[in-house]
């Protein structure tokens, strides 16, 4: 309904609103157009030497600082990543670069070279002075390869490898690191035995779920680099691990027993078999002397007869001489006497074994002492 109605409104005649002076309470609507044209007589005053002139100006003065305000840093931890009517058309390394500006084009930044750091299975949290690890069940307990329960708190660093990737492809980069890698700690878990991912198999363990992590996350083109995976904390669960740790002591009881045979094994059998080694050689040894020397004698005897057929006075001379040499070898103070002179020999006297006697003294001189 109009103001200016014959019926004069609902406050009365003359189209006056509710406080009596219009439909609005104040002065009349002004014209749309008297509104431009107050507005361009006040821009005509502004702009010195006629409005034409002075808009041109104005416009490429503005344009100016618009193609001024292209010049962009990048920091030595950053990767630019420039943008073109909204389409990636480059990355760039530190240093100072141009791009058009916005909204024809725009610059990201973000830093690659800040590791980041994602806690699975539990969260470290502020307790005073000191940080402490709350555990989180849900992450942390994992199937193992022969159907055990094994709680596993492990850390995760990471950084950006393609920036363009990293903004473009991943909305919650953070988010998707942890949930790639709790599943692949969750793959190569339940691949491994509970006692090797407890003992020897931790360093394997962390390789293995580096490497199906990152590939993981190439897959997804996530522009992300994992750098480690550290194991914190691999133990059976809570409510088991008196029991486990029993039949882990057990079993080490029966490894060392084990161990303890197997080394009274070691050092038996070899002295045993040197021993028999040793007998056997003794007796080979034995057969060869008592086989050679049977050949030897034999080899001799031969010889002999062969010398005593050729010349037999000569051959009995030599064995007589031989033979009396072999026995009187070990006798001391031997005497020969020839059996031709025997009869002109002077009876024997053994100077040798009268010779002390010679040397004591005269039984007078010991009486004599005596008086």
């Amino acid at each position: 309904m109009p103001w200016n109605n014959p019926g004069g409104g609902p406050w009365g005649g003359g189209g006056q609103g509710p406080w009596g002076r219009g439909p609005s309470g104040g002065a009349p609507t002004p014209n749309l157009e008297e509104i431009l044209r107050r507005g361009q007589d006040r821009f005509r005053r502004l702009v010195p030497g006629g409005g034409g002139r002075g808009f041109v100006l104005i416009v490429l003065l503005g344009f100016l600082v618009w193609g001024m305000s292209g010049f962009y840093r990048v920091q030595t931890d950053e990767q630019g990543v420039v943008m073109l009517f909204g389409r990636h058309v480059d990355n760039v390394g530190p240093g100072l670069h141009y791009n058009l500006p916005a909204p024809v084009g725009a610059v990201y930044r973000p830093k690659v070279t800040v590791e980041n750091q994602i806690e699975i299975g539990y969260r470290s949290e502020q307790r005073g002075r000191q940080v402490a690890p709350r555990d989180v069940g849900e992450e942390s307990l994992m199937l193992t390869g022969d159907e055990n329960i094994v709680d596993i708190d492990f850390t995760v660093i990471w950084d950006v490898k393609d920036a363009a990737a990293f903004i473009f492809n991943v909305r919650e980069p953070g988010d998707t690191v942890r949930v790639a890698s709790e599943s692949a700690m969750r793959e190569v878990i339940g691949q491994t035995p509970i006692q090797v991912a407890m003992t020897e198999g931790r360093d394997l363990i962390e390789q293995r779920s580096l490497e199906t992590l990152q590939r993981l996350l190439d897959q997804y083109q996530a522009g992300i680099r994992v750098k480690r995976v550290q194991l914190a904390k691999v133990d059976p669960p809570a409510e088991v691990v008196d029991a486990f740790n029993d039949v882990q002591r057990a079993k080490a009881d029966r490894e060392r027993l084990r161990n303890e045979a197997e080394a009274h094994r070691n050092s038996v059998i070899p002295i045993a078999r040197g021993e028999a080694e040793q007998r056997i050689q003794e007796a080979q040894a034995y057969r060869e002397e008592i086989v050679n020397r049977a050949q030897g004698d034999a080899s001799r005897f031969l010889a002999v007869l062969d010398a005593y057929a050729t010349n037999r006075d000569v051959t009995e001379r030599r064995l007589y001489y031989e033979t009396m040499e072999e026995l009187m070898r070990g006798a001391a103070g031997k005497i020969v006497v020839d059996g031709a002179g025997a009869q002109g020999v002077l009876p024997y006297l053994p100077l040798n074994e009268i010779g002390p006697a010679r040397n004591s003294p005269p039984r007078g001189s010991q009486s004599g002492e005596r008086q």
